[in-house]
C-alpha cells in the first residue's frame, strides 16, 4: 500500500506505522541504527524484560521495536498528540504489554497519570526538541524521579554544538539536500504526511485536534549533548554521556 492509498482504504494501522517510519526516515536515514543502539544499551544495563516508559511516544515507534526484540518487556507510552496516539492505540490494541496515557509533559503533574511509580528505562526519540531549555530541565527532574536506582534514561534527538558553526552549516546543507531528494523520490515530508492524515476518516478528527494543540510545528531548543548530560547529572543521574551520534543527532544515555 502506498502513502496515497492509505486514506482510501479501511484504516490499516500497520500501514500508518510504515508511512510514519518512511516520513521520519526521510529526515533521519540512520533512524533504525539509533533505535538499535538504544535497545543494545537497554539490554546491557537493565536486561531483556524491562519495564519501559516510552516518553512522547508518538505512534509507538520505540515500543514496537522494544517488544519485537524483547517479548517479555512492558511499555507505557505517554503523549499528548491525539492523532499519533490514535495510531498507537490501533497498533497495540489487545496487547496487554502496552499501556497508553494522554498527558502534557509540560504539566508538572503528568507523572501522576502513569500506572507505575518507577521504570527500568525511560526512552524517547526525536521529540523533546519541541521544548525550550527551562521546561526541558524541569522535565528531566521529573524523569529522574521515575527511573529506579540503576535504571536508565535515553534521549535520541537533535543536539547542536553551537561552537562549530561552519561544521553545522555544512551538515545542515547536506542533510537538507538529501531530504529534498527523498521528497523528489516520493517520500512524504512532514507537511504532506499530515495532509494525508487529515483525509483519513478515522484520523481526521484527531488530526484537527492535534493542530489545535500544536499548530504547524512547535519551536523548541536543541542544546548540545554536553548541556543535556550536565542537566541530567544535576537532576539526579549518576552518569550521563553520548553513546551514539550522527553529524546532527545524539543518543544521550543517563544512568540513575
Amino acid at each position: 500500500m502506498t502513502d496515497a492509498d492509505i486514506t482510501t482504504a479501511t484504516t490499516d494501522w500497520q500501514a500508518w506505522q510504515a508511512s510514519w517510519d518512511r516520513q521520519q526516515e526521510g529526515y533521519m536515514p540512520d533512524r533504525e541504527e539509533r533505535f538499535r543502539i538504544m535497545l543494545d544499551m537497554v539490554e546491557a544495563l537493565v536486561g531483556t524484560a524491562p519495564r519501559v516508559l516510552d516518553l512522547a511516544c508518538g505512534t509507538g515507534s520505540i515500543t514496537a521495536r522494544l517488544l519485537a526484540r524483547f517479548p517479555d518487556a512492558t511499555s507505557t507510552g505517554v503523549d499528548l498528540d491525539p492523532a499519533l496516539l490514535a495510531i498507537a492505540e490501533g497498533t497495540f490494541a489487545g496487547d496487554e504489554r502496552v499501556g497508553l496515557v494522554t498527558a502534557d509533559l509540560k504539566d508538572p503533574d503528568w507523572p501522576s497519570r502513569l500506572p507505575c511509580d518507577s521504570y527500568d528505562a525511560v526512552l524517547t526519540a526525536t521529540a523533546l526538541h519541541w521544548l525550550h531549555k527551562e521546561p526541558l530541565a524541569d522535565l528531566y527532574g521529573r524523569v529522574a524521579g521515575l527511573v529506579r536506582a540503576g535504571g536508565v534514561f535515553m534521549n535520541a534527538d537533535h543536539m547542536i554544538d553551537e561552537t562549530t558553526p561552519r561544521i553545522n552549516a555544512a551538515e545542515r546543507a547536506q542533510r537538507h539536500a538529501r531530504m529534498d531528494q527523498a521528497k523528489r523520490n516520493g517520500t512524504p515530508d512532514w507537511a504532506e504526511w499530515w495532509r494525508l492524515a487529515a483525509k483519513d476518516p478515522v484520523l481526521a478528527g484527531p488530526t484537527a485536534r492535534r493542530y489545535e494543540i500544536y499548530g504547524e510545528h512547535a519551536d523548541g531548543d536543541t542544546p548540545s549533548a554536553a548541556w543535556h548530560a550536565r542537566v541530567l547529572r544535576e537532576k539526579g543521574f549518576g552518569e550521563a554521556r553520548p553513546v551514539w551520534c550522527s553529524p546532527s543527532d545524539t543518543l544521550l544515555l543517563a544512568v540513575k
